[in-house]
């Protein structure tokens, strides 16, 4: 089996599991449990941020955040095909009560001008604004890296107008391999942050949120109120711990791959691509001979598999499960499916 559907497939390796196996547990609603507090001040400090709370899920924890940020009847700025607003549900209104307003980025990135040209001005008609959302990278995006000058842009223009920042990073850590940077260079821009374990970096479960001390004070209480209260969570939070330290740097390993993947489906004829689009680790391709539908199914017979955007592409997620040697075999089958 060759699994490119996504970086979520991964699968602990034997030295995570046998950490898991060995990992010391307590309660972690009593934040009695070592594992999950060594795993959430590492991550505070890897951000540069004053404390973190390991939450199951990253939509669990953007949702939080969003609680957190605002009011029910606020509205917040957001990208028109970020993942807090097209992937989780419609909850941020269910969860938070607030309004998104949509900015029309490229890839999932935009500034400061894009930004200012859907803020509403204080009225008493209007809601009121109170967050920006940006996802670094963008999955919808295709795995686009925010440039840190639009990072800086987009900021001083929120803080100009009194906005708070959040960070959407369930893929932060590619970004920063890609950009060669440390992750806090990133996250400095930001009140809070949501960094994902199970994706590119392997971990089974389980996403984080960073920020100040008083903000994960009051992150926790809504954690319990969203059910994601763990008790001898140091379990899976030892995986989330052992990928932490051992499978950042290997992110290059599954951007390299995807960098040799979009070169190989280019020269494929029936396939649209460029491949300097591709900055890390997803890969997103049009077809225009074959439906999306069908390559897929003659691919899913060869036990390879991938994922449709749409009728007419399709989108490929190099990760830890597939091997460099893997990607020839992958680019060979849909070269003779499509001949």
């Amino acid at each position: 089996m060759i699994d490119l559907r996504s970086d979520t497939i991964t699968l602990p390796t034997p030295e995570m599991r046998e950490a898991m196996a060995q990992a010391p547990l307590g309660d972690d609603v009593f934040s009695d449990d070592p594992t999950v507090n060594a795993l959430e001040e590492r991550t505070a400090e890897i951000l540069g941020k004053e404390a973190a709370v390991y939450v199951p899920s990253g939509t669990m924890s953007n949702q939080i955040a969003l609680r957190t940020h605002t009011e029910p009847g606020n509205e917040i700025l957001i990208d028109e095909n970020a993942h807090i607003y097209y992937y989780e549900g419609g909850g941020s209104s269910a969860l938070s009560g607030v309004i998104c307003r949509l900015i029309p980025g490229m890839r999932g990135v935009f500034g400061a001008t894009e930004m200012e040209a859907v803020m509403r001005r204080v009225d008493v008609h209007y809601p009121r604004t109170k967050l920006v959302c940006l996802e670094n990278t963008t999955n919808r995006g295709g795995g686009k890296v925010w440039p840190l000058e639009k990072l800086a842009e987009v900021e001083n223009s929120a803080r100009e107008n009194n906005l708070k920042m959040h960070l959407d990073g369930a893929r932060l850590w590619n970004a920063a391999v890609a950009q060669q940077i440390p992750e806090a260079e990133i996250a400095k821009y930001f009140d809070s942050v949501s960094v994902c374990f199970s994706k590119g970096l392997g971990a089974p479960v389980g996403s984080a949120l960073v920020g100040s001390h008083d903000f994960i004070t009051e992150a926790r209480r809504f954690r319990k109120q969203y059910g994601g209260g763990m008790r001898q969570a140091g379990i899976i939070a030892a995986g989330a711990l052992y990928a932490l330290d051992n499978h950042r740097e290997r992110l290059a390993e599954d951007h390299a791959n995807a960098k040799t993947f979009a070169e190989g489906l280019a020269k494929i004829p029936g396939i649209e691509i460029n491949p300097d689009d591709v900055e890390t680790n997803i890969i997103m391709f049009g077809l225009s001979e074959m439906s999306s539908d069908e390559i897929l199914k003659r691919l899913c017979e060869l036990d390879i598999h991938m994922l449709p955007m749409d009728s007419s592409s399709i989108r490929a997620v190099t990760n830890l499960m597939v091997a460099e040697k893997q990607i020839p075999e992958v680019l060979e089958q849909i070269r003779n499916i499509l001949s």
